[in-house]
């Protein structure tokens, strides 16, 4: 199964496994996908290509999420949605500090994971 608009999902994560397991898992589901380990790489990702959605990790070494979130929204848009991935107990509010589209705990099941993709996908 793949999805006719194949704009990519941008997965920003520096754990590897993290990155690879949802690499793997959405592009099993049909998904064109890109990843970057750090907000910089995801930026220069988004520089690239139109992206329809982008789930995004908080705490990482070069550029963290919320710089992240700074620097791409101040970029001319179209924007994607942004889900924030975090371990922070309170996801809500970590997802609220960047004005975030929506936002996921860690750890957490792939299957709601997959919710929220088609979710936000969907509607862009």
């Amino acid at each position: 199964m793949t999805h006719d608009d194949q704009r990519p999902i941008l997965v920003v994560d520096d754990d590897e496994i993290i990155l690879s397991t949802l690499a793997l898992f959405l592009a099993d589901e049909g998904y064109a996908v890109v990843t970057a380990g750090n907000g910089q790489e995801a930026l220069e990702r988004a520089a690239r290509q139109h992206l329809q959605l982008i789930l995004l990790d908080m705490k990482m070494p070069v550029m963290d999420g919320w710089a992240f979130a700074a620097a791409y929204r101040e970029r001319p848009g179209p924007h994607a949605p942004i889900i924030v991935m975090t371990a922070a107990r309170d996801a809500r509010g970590r997802a609220a500090e960047i004005a975030a589209d929506g936002c996921l705990a860690k750890p957490f099941d792939l299957d709601h994971l997959l919710d929220l993709v088609r979710r936000y996908v969907a509607q862009s």
